[in-house]
This record gives C-alpha cells, structure tokens and sequence, in this order.
C-alpha cells in the first residue's frame, strides 16, 4: 500500500515558514538612537553624583552598559563633534576650534551617518549634532554637515525668545558665559522639549513604515546659557550646594599652559561665592530639564514597538568644570573637561546594568555601532569597538585614552592622567594618580619617584600622538596657511 505525503508536506512546508520567519526577523536591521547632551559632565545620579537627579539617563544606564572613563578627543564642541561623528582624531580632521564646517578640511570623509545611509537607513538629525553656536545658531542648521543626513529638524523654543530676561556675567552675552534663567512656562515650549516632540513623532513615523533608521537628538542643555523652567531650580536649593575649593599655592603647581587653560576666562575667576552657587544650581537644574526629555524620548521609543531592536548611546561632547580647579566650563586637559558620560544599550548589549573597566574614547563610537548593526566600516576609522565591552565588562578593548587641548596632549589610563605640554614636554608636564588623588590637585610630575611611570607613559603618549596624526585612508585633507592659528 502507497503511504500518502500530504502529512509530510504540510509539515515541511511548516518548517520552511518557520525558518522563515526567523531567518526574517535575524536579518531585520537594527536602528540606532542617538542621544547627546550639549557641555554635559558626568554630574548624574548613575555617576555617583550625590544631588543631581538624573532618573532617565540612570534607567537607560540600569538596563545597558555604563563607561566610567569615556573621554572626548578635544574639550571643545566643534572639534569634539567633527571628530566623534568623522571616526577621526582632531588632527586627523584639522579641525581644531569651532565655526567650521566638517567638509573645509575633509571634503570626501564618510561621517557614521552616512554609513548609515549607504546601507539603507534613514538618517535623521534633530538639534545639534554637528557644532552650533549656541544660542545664536538654534532654529538654524548651525555648522551642520547636510551629507550626512535624510533629513533635519531644527528646533527653537522660548528660551531664545526669552534671551532678554538672562542673567549674565557679561550682559548681552550667553555662549561663552556663565549665564541662566529659571523659566516661565513648560517644558514643551523650550527648545529642547520640542525635539523631544519631535523625536518622539519621528520614532512613531519608523514603526508604522518599518524603516531602519540611525536617529540622532542633540538636546541644547546643559549648554549656557543654563535655561530650564522654574520647576528644575527648586529641586536644588542654594543652601545645599557647595563651591569646589582649591589649596592655597595650587596654581604654581603646575605648568604655565595649563594654569593659561584654567584662568583664561577672566570674568570667571574667583566668582563669589553666591554667584557660584547660583550657577551650579542652574547648571543642575538644566540637567535634570535634560534628563526629562531623554524620558520622553525612551518613553517613546518604547510605545513604538522598536525598543528591542534599537541600540541607544547617551553620550555628551566633552565634559565640564563648575569650578573645580577654580574653573568653569571646558577647555581643559582634566578630568573635569575630558571625561564623557557614555551609556549604550539595547540589542548586543549582554552585561545589563554592568560599569566597563575599559577606557573608551569617542572615536569608539563609529566602530561600534557598525560592528553592533552588522555594517562595514570604512578603513579611514581611528576607534576601535567597544562590543567587547558591551558583551563582558571586563573586556579591555584599549588601555588608555587619548585628549589634546591647543598645544597639550593628555593619556589617561585606568590608574594615571599624564599630559604634556609643548613639543614633547617642552612646556611641562602633569602627572596624577586617580587611586589617590582622583580631583587632579596634586601633580607628581616634579617627583624622582614616580620617574619611571612618567618615562613610560610619556613613551605611550608619544605614540598616540603620532597615530592620531597619521593620514586617514583615502580621505583628502586641506590644509588652511591658517591652520597653525586655528590651533
């Protein structure tokens, strides 16, 4: 007697549908959200912060993997962001100061957004990615590079509206200086809670098309001037801030260039106290403003269905000094202006909720998330990817960490800061132990004792220094008569 298939068929047929639809669902791209703060600091509550309420970024930080010592490459907005989003050192991109446009000196370079888009995600930018001047340049496309991009929103609120009610240390002027205000109205009416509105439409727009896309929100705060409804200031009352101090004598303690970088500010030097308790509270209310809108933009990402198949980074583009050192705001070589809060989360990331041992820099970031979304990367990348990191905390992918400041370059390893000034230390060095003396007051350089330690990571810098000068793969360079002035 014949057996009859059909059974068979049909559950052959079953199993092929079943491969199917796996096979689909492994082969469906995975988006990448990212967020980034505007002169934000590690000031977070997941930071270690003992005031500072940050309950979103703390979250997204609980359920991926938080880098304690991610470091920028240049503690100013515009090289650190050309280099972040060119996978490139700032000498590699020329550029060295802010109002310049990506493409002046790397006409053909491939930016991660891009990347993107060659693959066939739409890429989106909302608010500052590339440099702004801000607030000058919100509601513009600032020094934006529009190769990089599908498409742009350029959000602008009531606090450019409100610039007339400021508080400055320099009337009139907001960019540069300490300057705040605790706001009338809402939070949907500032700018960047109009890019959280608008992040969140675009996130709805992705599910319902089933678009893969590469989402970039650059929030303006906690960028001066420090504007955030009044609602933000309360949670900081005056009497509960303290005004970093310094030793007396500190300053002749170290060389001549960074004693330039920490007093160059001269309207900002020994603030009274009152004035300086005012600013860290509005700094840290900006904060917060901040955070609450990175939990509408979570919130959002969630509702959307797209949570599981999106990798999210927070990052910001370089840190901060509310007067440590005696300093406010960046341009520095320490830890204060280098160091980055840095979280990423979402598929490929297995050690939820976990810190990396790892120093990281924000060239890191392009490698990474080519390696996480399955994308080639281009050859010209300096990074290396994190991924490591992100599937076993331990991971050491590097062992230091590489910033420069005009004529500085600084390594930070997981134990030392080293920095020299001038032609290989011809205008003094810095050396701090962070087991010891994590604030950075105390310099061994002048030390017979740590002269072995110095003579081994000024060998280390000095390499570093010749990789990151090295000419990217295939990328042009044009090189300005003036280039030495924008250094």
């Amino acid at each position: 007697m014949r057996l009859s298939t059909l059974p068979i068929t049909r559950a052959l047929l079953a199993l092929t549908c079943l491969f199917a639809s796996f096979s689909g669902a492994a082969e469906k791209p995975t988006n990448v959200l990212f967020l980034i703060c505007d002169d934000l600091n590690c000031d977070l509550g997941s930071y270690g912060h003992p005031q500072v309420k940050s309950p979103n970024i703390d979250a997204l930080a609980a359920r991926g993997v938080r880098f304690e010592h991610a470091y920028c490459q240049y503690p100013l907005c515009g090289p650190s962001r050309a280099s972040f989003m060119s996978g490139l050192y700032p000498d590699q991109t020329l550029i060295h100061r802010n109002a310049i446009y990506l493409r002046e000196h790397v006409p053909n370079v491939k930016t991660v957004a891009q990347m993107f888009r060659d693959n066939g995600y739409f890429a989106t930018r909302i608010g500052k990615i590339f440099h702004y001047n801000v607030p000058k340049h919100i509601g513009t496309s600032g020094h934006d590079d529009p190769y990089s991009w599908n498409y742009t929103i350029n959000p602008r609120g009531r606090d450019v509206d409100d610039e007339a009610d400021i508080f400055s240390l320099q009337p009139g002027n907001f960019g540069g200086t300490l300057s705040w205000l605790a706001a009338d109205g809402t939070d949907e009416e500032q700018t960047d809670g109009i890019a959280a509105a608008e992040a969140a439409e675009q996130l709805e727009k992705y599910a319902k098309s089933d678009t893969p896309f590469f989402l970039a929100v650059g929030l303006f705060r906690p960028h001066t001037p420090y504007v955030a409804p009044k609602k933000y200031f309360d949670l900081y009352p005056i009497d509960s801030i303290e005004v970093p101090t310094q030793p007396e004598g500190y300053l002749e303690t170290i060389p001549e260039s960074a004693r330039k970088s920490i007093r160059r500010k001269k309207d900002q030097i020994d603030l009274p106290e009152d004035l300086a308790k005012q600013a860290i509270q509005a700094y840290h209310a900006s904060i917060t403003f901040a955070d609450a809108q990175v939990g509408l933009i979570l919130e959002a990402l969630e509702k959307s269905g797209l949570k599981d198949n999106t990798v999210v980074i927070f990052t910001s583009d370089h840190g901060y000094h509310m007067g440590e050192h005696g300093h406010w705001q960046k341009t520095t070589l320490f830890e204060n202006a280098a160091n980055v809060p840095l979280i990423i989360a979402g598929p490929g990331v297995s050690e939820t909720g976990k810190t990396a041992a790892t120093p990281a820099e924000m060239v890191d970031f392009y490698p990474t998330l080519a390696e996480l979304c399955g994308l080639k990367a281009p050859e010209h990348l300096s990074g290396v990817s994190l991924v490591p990191a992100l599937k076993d905390a331990a991971a050491m992918p590097r062992d230091s960490a590489f910033t420069q400041y005009e004529n500085g370059y600084s390594l930070r390893t997981p134990r030392w800061r080293y920095t020299e000034w001038g032609e290989k230390g011809a205008d003094g060095n810095e050396l701090y132990d962070h087991e010891r003396d994590p604030s950075e007051m105390i310099n061994l350089a002048g030390k017979a004792e740590h002269a072995e330690i110095i003579t081994k990571l000024s060998a280390k810098l000095h390499g570093r220094i010749e990789e990151a000068n090295w000419k990217p793969k295939g990328v042009e360079q044009i090189v300005f008569e003036n280039r030495r002035r924008e250094r």
